[in-house]
């Protein structure tokens, strides 16, 4: 049975999700939910649209989305942020989220990915702030 069909926490599922792939794609997607745990601390994990890891704090963060050929990491208002090292490498035509799309055998900058998680986080949380004043 697949994982997103089961019964438990958002984390188990992840768990499942990454042993399910039992490929690069499930290293890649363990990699990044460890860089993302360090870059955020309390960051919360959900699972949304019937298995799609996503990972929130004061609101979505970023998803995290396996295909065959991508590992995609979509940020829910990466428009807003500023990428410096040029990480985003997908869905840059919208006004609102962007994308990394990592393949097979690709490395990611881990520095320069927790910024951006971090930035992520910052930006949420000066939008929570903004919804109680406001």
């Amino acid at each position: 049975m697949r994982e997103d069909m089961g019964e438990g926490s958002p984390a188990r599922r992840i768990d499942g999700r990454i042993a399910e792939l039992g490929d690069w794609r499930g290293e890649t997607l363990a990699r990044v939910r460890a860089l993302i745990r360090d870059a955020v601390p309390g960051v919360e994990e959900t699972w949304k649209w019937r298995g799609v890891p996503v990972w929130e704090k004061d609101g979505i963060l970023c998803t995290g989305e396996t295909y065959k050929a991508v590992v995609k990491l979509t940020f829910a208002h990466g428009a807003a942020l500023e990428d410096p090292t040029g990480l985003f490498n997908a869905s840059l035509e919208g006004n609102v989220r962007r994308a990394i799309d990592l393949r097979e055998g690709e490395a990611i900058d881990e520095a320069a990915f927790k910024a951006l998680m971090r930035a992520a986080a910052a930006f949420n949380a000066a939008r929570a702030v903004a919804r109680k004043q406001g």
